[in-house]
């Protein structure tokens, strides 16, 4: 929708300190608590809760239980950003 995608995902686990150079990120949690944790801070989210992580900053989610959420991110930000992991996927594998 207007060069974003809205996707749905199930998380469990960290994924990775990252940053976005040029996308703010949008997380809204459904299901489940989601952390995001920041260089000097973390944020808790529980079902309809939502946080944009503006661009540039770096984050790490982290689900310690299974945690349902929908991401809204331009069709250029990338899964991990600026870093590449094991928990790394590409665009088409996110999509599949």
């Amino acid at each position: 929708m207007n060069d974003q995608y809205i996707k749905v995902a199930k998380l469990k686990g960290q994924l990775a300190w990252h940053a976005h150079a040029d996308e703010d990120e949008l997380f809204l949690v459904m299901r489940g608590r989601l952390r995001i944790e920041f260089e000097d801070h973390a944020v808790e989210l529980g079902e309809g809760d939502f946080l944009t992580v503006p661009r540039g900053v770096r984050h790490n989610p982290v689900a310690d239980e299974e945690c349902w959420i929908v991401l809204i991110e331009t069709v250029t930000t990338k899964h991990t950003g600026d870093v590449h992991t094991d928990r790394t996927r590409s665009l088409q594998e996110q999509l599949a």
